[in-house]
């Protein structure tokens, strides 16, 4: 079996380490970049398997980002999961409407990550 790629898009550097070092820990291969462009840029090169996206990050946020990941034909099948602070009933629903497989809100747990990422890329 190949190893799966997944994308983390974050723009806090303690937490890009973080989720790269648990991913990376159960057999990912694991890229991460810090802002939206960056981010549509790399699934435009890599096309990841899965998708780990903040909301909150500068230039583009998440929603965009998933809005544009799931409009595309070519990118569109990539399971996305949002990964944010924001914990608004209104937020969790624009991720839904932007087509987001999950929304977690941080400060997660690293199990719940894991079982959501095994799920999706089943």
């Amino acid at each position: 079996m190949s190893q799966k790629k997944i994308l983390i898009v974050e723009d806090e550097e303690s937490l890009l380490k973080l989720e790269s070092i648990l991913l990376s820990t159960r057999g990912y291969l694991v890229a991460g970049v810090k802002d939206g462009m960056a981010a549509l840029t790399e699934i435009g090169r890599e096309r990841p398997d899965l998708v780990l996206l903040d909301i909150m990050m500068p230039g583009i946020d998440g929603f965009e980002v998933c809005r544009r990941i799931k409009e595309n034909p070519d990118t569109a099948a990539i399971p996305v999961v949002m990964l944010t602070a924001k914990k608004s009933t209104a937020d969790q629903n624009r991720g839904a409407e932007v087509g987001a497989d999950a929304y977690v809100t941080k400060p997660f747990k690293s199990g719940r990550i894991i079982e959501i990422i095994e799920g999706l890329l089943k």
